[in-house]
């Protein structure tokens, strides 16, 4: 083979003296699953990862991301990077950038929806094309017209306060006119055009402030002028020396405020005005330790161990394994305090949005910090402010969901992953990450310190730390009060006796002993008034006609929603099936219990924390902040009352059903079951008065049951890890779920046996492979979602994901380390 005429080795000479890079596509389906190598041009040299770039993709332009070096596909013409977007520099972090690439190849999530995740929502939706007016440009060219002349000066006016998005350019031309205008004021050096993010959704929120500048006060003003003039003169001083400039006009006329502006009486400036959902909270002292109090041993022991871990002698997670009201967010707090004094930020990671506001209480009463606050419950606009100051490192500690791991940070020295148990840390989108493992790499790739608090480790996390990876300190004490006496109530004989309410004896009782300023929770795992609405007739039970799930029903609102899909529907006054008006509800959720307990203690004040209360933004915060300062005596909830409430007023807990999820298909049931019974008992007796738990239950006899009457988790973490083992399951395998959704039944399990077949031949001609095991297609627990029938396939061995070559695409999903099998 020839090598080709001169000038093309010329190009191939000039291609390969080009830097590679990898960029990630932000494109839908097959085309964003990997990514593509570009070359960089001599004028984009500086160009690195994390950058947003423009790319030539099929036969558009695409936004990409610089993920690294790249390498050129042999016989392949690397097509160049055709400019960069400007975006305040690189859009992520090194470290973020290597988080990122450690999150993509450990779940196999495509690579730009594994950075779309680490960015505000909406950020990538939009480029813009902004102008700016380029300050001493000179014009050039063929001499305009003069009305071409009067439309260019009306755009260079118009730019004359900062840049603008072409967008916001108003002209009679239309766009393309008005686009091939700005490029030639661009070639003529009078214009700078480029690509942005900056004006994306989310993007930053600006006033626009008058001022009143140093230029005499002319003799000769308009009325409407000098009252302009002396309220600005007025608040020169004051502590707030601009006005707002709408404000201004409203009083004064848009008019007055541009004069003034051209006469240089005038500062017009356009500030951000930054997005805070503290704002407005103050500082909230609830459960800080006294200033003089000093720690327990095992406090210290712990702080010492973080030390260690801060030093590099022992890297190892720490499991903070200490009894409900051990005092671990003491722990938390002083740690912090320790990296903060070295210059150095922190992370603390909590499982759902209503236990981060008393986390964050406690944490700015005692440390007086700037924390930033990322969680899904913020506006667009706000977690894309607290984006952009964890990003500029104006934060001292980040604070949130499993969100949070995802944050900008530029370095951490300590990472928190409270509850660390909680099954909220896992994600059920791409990329379907789990926070506390994601936690985990993040320290080892910053160097810092991981701690995972919990009073009821994973099963995963204690046989981690019986064999020695993780390092356990104990925190078998109450750091104040006293544990709860426990009484397990079987609700088999309540019933026996003719008790068919909600309520056994011996809780009603509690609940009217109850005296000021005592308060109680009350937990009940489900949503809702009625669990089931069927039939006396023909004994049908209303279900979702898209997931086949029973509806549950809500007195609010009056519907029926189904609480895997969400989809709400209208009550049925007589049976789809016979027609009958004989419709019963039966079962009972937290709408349920709440009327409940209204209608029989009317002087008690109760309030109601579910899911369906954290969806109304600001809910959750109002109902924390009513219990916690006692204007609340009850409060009613799911296991969202379980976790991070430390009241020493709360006395009373009682678990009004320990069996909703203990009989689930899925071998975590008894552990979560054991888990929710354990943090639920835990929020009583915290203060001086002791504590009592009730815990009703059909199946007082189950070893989870059993292990929490007794307080003796020892027993239950025995068997639970041995049936683990049994069953080849974490900690010692991994465990790969596949789900394929097809219309067609018949189809989607026949692609499952596909699958497994395959799957199965790869493990056989693999030596390294021959611990793997492939077992299904198995229906999923909710089998038909959104009319699509789901089957799944689980793969278990010590690498499940070196079985698989690629990540399959539609209508395939893959969920590696699956928090459930269900």
């Amino acid at each position: 083979m020839g090598t080709g005429t001169a000038p093309a080795r010329d190009a191939l000479r000039d291609q390969s003296e080009d830097r590679i890079v990898a960029v990630a596509i932000d494109a839908a389906g097959a085309a964003g699953t990997r990514s593509y190598s570009y070359r960089v041009p001599p004028e984009l040299r500086s160009v690195g990862p994390g950058e947003a770039v423009l790319v030539e993709f099929g036969r558009r332009q695409a936004l990409g991301i610089v993920l690294g070096p790249g390498a050129a596909a042999p016989g392949v013409e690397t097509k160049p990077i055709l400019g960069r977007v400007r975006a305040d520099g690189p859009l992520l972090p090194e470290l973020s950038m290597r988080l990122a690439a450690w999150i993509a190849e450990h779940y196999l999530a495509p690579p730009a929806l594994t950075l779309r995740a680490m960015l505000p929502p909406g950020m990538l939706e939009r480029l813009e094309l902004v102008a700016e007016a380029r300050p001493g440009g000179k014009a050039g060219g063929p001499e305009p017209t003069a009305e071409a002349d009067r439309v260019d000066e009306a755009i260079l006016d118009a730019l004359a306060s900062g840049p603008r998005p072409v967008r916001r350019l108003e002209t009679a031309e239309g766009r393309p006119a008005l686009l091939r205008r700005l490029r030639r004021l661009a070639d003529e050096g009078r214009v700078d055009l480029e690509w942005t993010l900056l004006e994306a959704a989310g993007g930053p929120r600006y006033l626009r402030i008058a001022r009143r500048t140093t230029a005499p006060r002319p003799a000769r003003l308009g009325p409407r002028q000098g009252a302009a003039l002396d309220e600005l003169e007025a608040a020169l001083a004051s502590e707030v020396p601009a006005v707002p400039a709408p404000e201004l006009a409203a009083r004064h006329g848009n008019g007055t405020i541009a004069s003034l502006s051209r006469r240089g009486l005038v500062e017009l400036e356009a500030v951000e005005q930054p997005r805070r959902p503290l704002a407005g909270r103050g500082v909230k002292p609830r459960g800080s330790r006294p200033a003089d109090a000093s720690l327990l041993p095992e406090q210290a022991e712990a702080l010492a161990a973080i030390d260690q871990s801060l030093a590099g002698t022992d890297r190892r997670p720490i499991l903070l394994d200490g009894v409900t009201g051990g005092g671990k967010t003491a722990i938390y707090s002083e740690a912090l305090r320790t990296v903060l004094e070295a210059g150095r930020p922190g992370l603390v990671l909590v499982p759902e949005i209503s236990l981060a506001l008393p986390l964050i209480d406690r944490l700015r009463a005692d440390l007086g910090i700037r924390v930033g606050v990322v969680h899904s419950g913020l506006a667009e606009g706000e977690r894309a402010d607290e984006w952009r100051r964890i990003r500029a490192g104006d934060v001292d500690v980040v604070v949130g969901t499993r969100l949070a791991i995802l944050a900008p940070l530029a370095d951490v020295a300590l990472i928190v992953v409270d509850e660390e148990h909680d099954p909220a840390y896992k994600s059920d989108r791409t990329p379907r990450l789990q926070a506390r493992d994601v936690a985990i790499e993040l320290g080892r790739l910053a160097g810092a310190a991981v701690v995972l608090g919990s009073a009821t480790p994973s099963v995963e996390s204690e046989g981690r730390a019986r064999d020695g990876e993780y390092r356990r300190v104990r925190l078998p004490t109450r750091a104040s009060g006293s544990p709860p006496i426990i009484e397990v109530v079987d609700l088999r004989a309540e019933l026996a006796a003719g008790n068919t309410g909600m309520l056994s004896r011996s809780l009603a009782a509690a609940i009217e002993a109850l005296e000021p300023p005592e308060q109680a929770i009350l937990v009940i795992n489900r949503r809702g008034t009625a669990s089931v609405v069927l039939c006396r007739d023909c004994g049908h039970v209303q279900s979702c006609p898209e997931c086949g799930r029973p509806l549950v029903y809500h007195q609010a609102g009056g519907t029926l929603r189904c609480h895997h899909c969400g989809r709400a529907w209208p009550l049925a006054t007589r049976c789809p099936s016979c027609g009958s008006s004989r419709i019963r509800y039966l079962g009972g959720g937290t709408e349920r219990l709440e009327r409940e307990i209204r209608d029989r203690w009317p002087n008690l004040r109760v309030g109601r924390l579910d899911r369906d209360v954290v969806e109304r933004r600001g809910a959750a915060a109002r109902v924390i902040d009513d219990f916690a300062d006692g204007r609340l005596d009850v409060l009613v909830g799911t296991s969202l009352v379980t976790k991070g409430l430390d009241i020493p007023t709360v006395t009373l807990v009682g678990v009004v059903s320990a069996d909703v999820a203990l009989n689930l298909p899925d071998e975590r049931a008894a552990e979560r079951t054991y888990q929710l019974l354990v943090q639920a008992v835990g929020r009583a007796g915290r203060g001086d008065t002791p504590g009592h738990a009730i815990v009703q239950t059909y199946q007082p006899e189950h070893p989870a049951i059993v292990a929490v009457g007794a307080a003796d988790p020892s027993a239950f973490y025995d068997a639970e890890l041995e049936l683990r083992r049994q069953f080849s399951s974490p900690p010692f395998a991994r465990l790969l779920k596949l789900t394929v959704a097809l219309a067609d039944r018949d189809a989607a399990e026949a692609a499952g046996r596909t699958m497994v077949a395959d799957l199965r031949s790869r493990s056989a001609a693999r030596p390294s492979m021959d611990q793997a095991t492939v077992s299904g297609p198995a229906p999923a627990f909710i089998a038909r979602r959104a009319d699509r029938w789901r089957y799944n396939v689980v793969i278990r061995g010590p690498d499940p994901v070196g079985l698989i070559e690629e990540a399959p695409g539609p209508p395939w999903s893959i969920d590696v380390d699956p928090d459930s099998l269900l």
